[in-house]
């Protein structure tokens, strides 16, 4: 029988979380998030040192990133939408053990085909793990703070490759890359132990068929949504897969200063993660992200002018900072859009639009990427920007086109 949802005076830690946001649950399911963008980030920090002990090309282990946001894409929602039918707390920390499995085998493959199971292994659980998360944030936080929770979880990512990766760098060049993976091992363990003692074990089953949670992909609503972080995420990732040889070769930074420059970069993401929980307080369903539309604008004003660094290289370091803050504007008010327009019209299927941040968000990466990769090639790094900002464009008419739900948000 399905459980009813308990309201936030009754839900576990009440009485902590109507005083303060980081309540031990909340630091938990942020941790989580950092444990999974630092599994998924770390191997670009350590390609090197991978291909080296598997004896294989680096472009090789370089497949391993495209491949992991491949499966990522499809099993989020098709995970997502099946953990909906089983208990919440078992199932989080069931695929929490996966991904620890995956880890352990990335820790110790012989071989490559090994390593990369391992990371199909993690791929397959991530986008879930993370739709989960979400559908905590009435048990563990107050309504007022829910824009600002799911701003903190997408926030683990960006920690993670500002603090993580850096750290697993620096351990893969002291003692091997395989120690990269041994601590992510031992703090996945400690995270488990950690949710099992405080989670809340309250769950919200749904009595919806796996098929009809789907058709929460009939609204329109969910469709702008989606294709609003899709060429979000584009517009981003043309220039953001070539900004090392951009701060190189157009910004003119020195080599020496370009680990400092991703890490300011890095930085700018993470600010740009805690700006976007603040925009998506303003209204409910569709009018956060309708409110971003000139925002977009901004961005592709912007991305236009990164044709101009190659000669002006101080504006092109500040613009890049500029760009970092601009990465994710979009995050937390999609997810609002996602979750409400559910909530209200499609209640059967909130795992599900939990995940679908996660999953346009990877198909805008390897669109952005593929695209970004062909303008490299054809036209040099100078048009990278302006091609970015192509997608930016569109997804500005995307969010102009939410403008007749504005007002009747949760009316279906």
């Amino acid at each position: 029988m399905a459980n009813t949802q308990t309201p936030a005076s009754e839900a576990p830690h009440g009485d902590v979380r109507e005083d303060r946001f980081f309540t031990l649950p909340v630091n938990i399911l942020i941790f989580a998030s950092f444990m999974l963008g630092m599994s998924e980030f770390v191997v670009v920090g350590i390609l090197p040192d991978i291909a080296a002990g598997l004896q294989v090309s680096e472009v090789t282990v370089g497949n391993l990133v495209a491949i992991f946001a491949f499966v990522y894409a499809p099993c989020t929602p098709l995970g997502s939408a099946l953990s909906a039918r089983f208990p919440r707390f078992v199932t989080y920390l069931t695929l929490m053990s996966v991904f620890l499995l995956g880890n352990v085998l990335c820790a110790f493959a012989p071989n490559y085909p090994v390593l990369l199971i391992a990371r199909l292994i993690i791929a397959s659980v991530s986008g879930t793990l993370v739709a989960i998360a979400m559908t905590f944030a009435p048990d563990v936080t107050h309504e007022r703070y829910r824009t600002k929770f799911i701003a903190w979880v997408f926030s683990g990512f960006s920690i993670a490759s500002v603090v993580g990766v850096p750290i697993g760098t620096a351990v893969a060049n002291a003692f091997g890359w395989r120690w990269t993976f041994h601590i992510i091992n031992l703090l996945t363990v400690v995270l488990l132990i950690a949710m099992f003692t405080v989670l809340p074990r309250n769950s919200h089953i749904v009595q919806v068929g796996f098929l009809s949670q789907f058709r929460l992909f009939f609204d329109r609503r969910i469709h702008l949504g989606v294709l609003a972080v899709v060429f979000g995420a584009a517009a981003s990732y043309v220039f953001y897969t070539y900004l090392t040889p951009i701060m190189r070769d157009e910004v003119h930074l020195p080599e020496q200063y370009v680990s400092l420059g991703l890490v300011i970069y890095g930085v700018a993401c993470l600010c740009s993660n805690l700006t976007a929980g603040r925009l998506a307080e303003h209204g409910r369903g569709v009018e956060p992200l309708f409110h971003l539309r000139w925002v977009y604008l901004i961005h592709a004003v912007l991305l236009c002018s990164l044709a101009l660094v190659h000669w002006i290289p101080l504006y092109g370091a500040a613009l890049l900072v500029v760009l970092g803050l601009l990465m994710y504007h979009f995050n937390a008010s999609s997810q609002v859009l996602y979750m409400d327009v559910a909530a209200q019209s499609h209640p059967g299927s909130m795992n599900l639009a939990s995940s679908l941040n996660s999953m346009s968000f990877n198909i805008g990466i390897a669109v952005g990427s593929a695209v970004g990769g062909l303008a490299n090639d054809h036209l040099g790094l100078t048009w990278l920007g302006p091609v970015g900002a192509v997608f930016a464009l569109l997804g500005m008419v995307v969010t102009m086109a939410m403008r007749p739900y504005v007002g009747h948000h949760l009316e279906r």
